[in-house]
């Protein structure tokens, strides 16, 4: 009975003290990102305030990186401008933020080639499975970094932050 209320405490508290404390999400008080911006061939992800960078980490891309994403399953990264569309407590990757690619030039280029232009791309912690991995673009289209990285992103960044993905 005791074990009950030990359990029923702990839940209290998460909700008291807020969902993102119990995830190992970070406070962030720092100034606003505005724009991330990733070069793929750098392998660089980098959060902006305005034109200042406030902060980069390297990334592991789609396991066929070159060029933009033209249909499901290619393995590419896309390249262009989206925005964050969601953060993703409950993620497969521990913690992700949506982007919000297909756009509706990614839709039709896709149409016109009778591809699906996919979706669900994310940047993202990393998998248990994929732990060994070091440094290898081994995702399906996604902008991977470490779960710690993954971290500090998720407190740093806002829906609707715009995403930039150079070649």
């Amino acid at each position: 009975m005791q074990m009950l209320s030990v359990k029923n405490s702990i839940v209290l508290t998460c909700i008291l003290i807020g969902a993102t404390a119990c995830l190992n999400v970070a406070e962030y008080s720092g100034p606003d990102v505005t724009r991330i911006v990733i070069r793929k061939s750098e392998r660089q992800l980098t959060l902006m305030s305005s034109w200042r960078p406030i902060k980069t980490y390297e990334v592991d891309l789609g396991f066929n990186p070159v060029g933009h994403k033209i249909s499901q399953g290619d393995g590419r990264t896309p390249e262009g401008r989206y925005r964050i569309d969601r953060h993703n407590p409950q993620s497969k990757y521990y913690l992700s933020l949506g982007i919000s690619y297909p756009n509706a030039k990614d839709i039709e280029a896709a149409k016109a080639l009778g591809q699906d232009p996919g979706g669900d791309i994310y940047i993202h912690g990393g998998a248990i499975k994929y732990r060994y991995i070091a440094r290898k673009d081994w995702t399906y289209g996604c902008i991977s970094v470490t779960n710690r990285e993954i971290e500090e992103i998720y407190a740093m960044v806002s829906k609707g932050t715009i995403v930039d993905i150079l070649p």
